[in-house]
């Protein structure tokens, strides 16, 4: 049940993104922001956490939850340290994925040659 849940939620994210690029003129990365705006809003609301446990995998694949993640890690800082806590603690928490992001791309910009 579990594997079910998890692809119909981010299947249905997938397939709501796939129609929003179809029928606007958003790029594919005005719609990366726009999820990742999203997943920090529903984040700040207090609605990603309980769609993480219900769906699992499903809510933490897509990139919507890369803004639950800068979101809560910021939330977290602040209640440390105050509002330098809060501007240190979205990178904090999300360092893992920025390196993971740095890494690879660099990887992938040094073995293929981009069309020109």
């Amino acid at each position: 049940m579990n594997f079910l849940l998890a692809f119909l939620f981010g299947g249905t994210i997938c397939a709501l993104g796939q129609i929003v690029l179809d029928k606007s003129k958003l790029t594919q990365a005005d719609l990366m922001v726009i999820l990742v705006v999203l997943g920090s809003l529903i984040s700040t609301f207090g609605f990603y956490e309980p769609l993480t446990r219900i769906f699992g995998a499903g809510a933490m694949a897509p990139v919507s939850n890369f803004g639950h993640i800068l979101t809560q890690g910021v939330i977290q800082g602040f209640n440390r340290a105050g509002f330098l806590g809060a501007l240190e603690g979205g990178l904090s928490q999300a360092a893992a994925v920025l390196g993971a992001a740095i890494v690879f791309g660099f990887g992938i910009g040094f073995l293929f040659r981009p069309k020109g």
